[in-house]
């Protein structure tokens, strides 16, 4: 077996407790049960995340709000709102999602894994600089991309993100800078109510937020229309120095939480299109995070199908600069 992808997975996470919550440590647990399984994480790199510092974290969010994730989890946990949970270790978890996928950077830029899937609890993609929501504490993808250019001197950074929500969290972080291309598929309308086409960006960011809301009952039809006459052309005009995926596969038919019709093979089919693109713009780095997903063990299989698809070689050229 082709392993080209590495993986970022680790039992901690499942100390992340939330109980009957949709966003639950069944999800990882069917991950790692099935990938073990078919033999897919023989002969393959795995590492443990490292964990985040309070400095990597205020990359995004205002120390005010991580101070707070932390009291309420010393106070032996609760409710940041009615969706999202904290339970006395969630503070210390949250910090090795974050860690976890700075992790991740730090190998591809260094030249050690050319991909990476990080499969980190809590997922981050709706957690705001002041606010955590939608099952999400810290911004996971948002504070990765702040340290590759802040700190590792990239200028480029975009981010995908095919979750089923819009990403309000990843868009807030970099509404106003020409840094970051946001690119962001999602159903409309659904939580949390952000995501219009007509949100672009403002200021020195303005056209580097791309919003594409299709209405409920959209599949892989639609979804790889908007991947190839959108998206793809505009991580080509933009011409990332590194793509984050904020991979979330709540869209798949079967999730109970929303209403689109993309299947597995569709979901492989849209991480063809992001590790081409990788492998044509910025030589292959690419760091794949997990957001949501509620269905286990169609979770599982999405996961297997991505993997696949990273794991094969690809015959795209490099775009000449």
């Amino acid at each position: 077996m082709n392993s080209a992808t590495a993986l970022i997975c680790s039992e901690r996470f499942l100390e992340h407790d939330t109980g009957y919550h949709p966003e639950n440590a069944h999800r990882l647990k069917a991950i790692s049960a099935h990938l073990q399984r078919i033999g897919m994480l023989e002969g393959r790199s795995i590492y443990p995340p490292t964990e985040a510092s309070v400095d990597d974290i205020e990359l995004v969010h205002v120390p005010e709000y991580v101070r707070l994730v932390e009291q309420v989890a010393a106070a032996g946990g609760g409710y940041l709102d009615a969706d999202t949970v904290i339970c006395p270790r969630s503070y210390d978890i949250a910090r090795l999602a974050v860690g976890a996928c700075i992790q991740a950077v730090d190998l591809v830029l260094d030249g050690v894994e050319k991909r990476v899937f990080v499969f980190p609890r809590p997922p981050g993609h709706h957690a705001e600089r002041a606010r955590g929501m939608g099952f999400c504490l810290f911004n996971n993808v948002a504070i990765a991309a702040r340290h590759a250019i802040d700190r590792r001197g990239l200028f480029r950074v975009s981010i995908v993100d095919w979750d089923v929500h819009h990403g309000n969290g990843t868009q807030d972080a970099f509404l106003d800078t020409d840094q970051v291309l946001y690119a962001s598929i999602h159903q409309w309308p659904l939580y949390p109510g952000t995501g219009r086409a007509q949100e672009t960006g403002v200021q020195y960011g303005f056209g580097y937020t791309v919003n594409v809301p299709l209405t409920p009952g959209a599949g892989d039809d639609e979804y790889l229309e908007v991947f190839d006459e959108i998206i793809i052309p505009k991580l080509i005009e933009f011409r990332p120095e590194l793509i984050l995926l904020s991979a979330g596969f709540d869209a798949h038919a079967e999730d109970p939480l929303a209403s689109m019709e993309v299947t597995t093979s569709g979901f492989g089919a849209m991480a063809r299109r992001v590790m081409d693109a990788a492998d044509r713009l910025c030589g292959g780095r690419l760091v794949a995070v997990l957001e949501g997903g509620y269905n286990p063990e169609i979770l599982a299989q999405c996961v297997e199908e991505v993997i696949r698809v990273f794991d094969a070689t690809s015959e795209s050229k490099e775009i000449p600069t």
